[in-house]
């Protein structure tokens, strides 16, 4: 596929995403403080620069945010439902934070190749495996995105799984705290993908990053990888 720069920031544009990701951390830290206690572990697996891709589960509107008090790095984007392109607030806030609008459920190009673009200038892209927020508050089964973008650029994946965003929402409107949890894995770089077998291969690097998600998770979120043998496989690497 050829890999075109056009979706990609100017300079101009660079420093204004730079400036309103600055501000948009600062404000979700200070509301995160206020409404929640957050547990963070694994933060010296974090690269201190690009390119890498960060992938986490997805269970509320809070994630994204969430993450960007975890990832101190400006120089971070990610795709976005486009179903958010015309909404007053989220599609202003994806705007001027430089994401990346993406038709779901096609196969969208354009999309992919500016997030290939992004990583091979060296940036961080951000992706929830699932596609789409979990409705059940556990892992769903992944989609190919995240497997495709690391195959093409060539950069490792740095898993991460979120917690207790999932009753944020519900916990504001009794008045209470949550408890959040981001727990950041080591980054690890998927296997090649073969020509003959591509549709398999992205079907089980996909299910490999969630699995690796899922083994920092309780099993009350293991959810459709509960009985995944390769998760199976990383609870016992790890109880070793």
């Amino acid at each position: 596929m050829e890999i075109s720069n056009k979706s990609l920031p100017t300079r101009s544009q660079a420093k204004i995403t730079v400036m309103f990701v600055r501000f948009f951390r600062w404000l979700s830290n200070a509301a995160f403080t206020l409404l929640s206690t957050r547990k963070i572990k694994g933060l010296e697996n974090i690269p201190p620069q690009g390119p890498y891709i960060l992938v986490s589960n997805h269970l509320s509107r809070v994630d994204a945010p969430l993450l960007l008090t975890v990832i101190k790095n400006n120089n971070v984007t990610g795709w976005a439902a486009a179903k958010y392109r015309t909404h007053p607030l989220f599609g202003l806030i994806v705007r001027l934070g430089g994401g990346i609008f993406i038709r779901r459920g096609e196969v969208d190009r354009e999309p992919l190749s500016a997030g290939v673009a992004w990583l091979r200038e060296g940036n961080i892209f951000g992706i929830a495996a699932e596609g789409t927020r979990s409705k059940t508050g556990v892992l769903i089964r992944a989609k190919t995105g995240a497997a495709y973008l690391a195959d093409q650029a060539k950069v490792p994946i740095l898993p991460i799984a979120i917690m207790g965003t999932e009753s944020m929402m519900s916990n504001l409107l009794r008045l209470r705290r949550s408890r959040l949890a981001v727990h950041i894995g080591v980054p690890f770089y998927l296997p090649p993908l073969q020509e003959k077998e591509r549709t398999v291969g992205l079907r089980r690097n996909a299910d490999e990053i969630m699995c690796r998600i899922a083994a920092m998770m309780p099993p009350a979120y293991h959810g459709a990888y509960a009985d995944h043998p390769r998760l199976g496989e990383l609870l016992s690497e790890s109880d070793a």
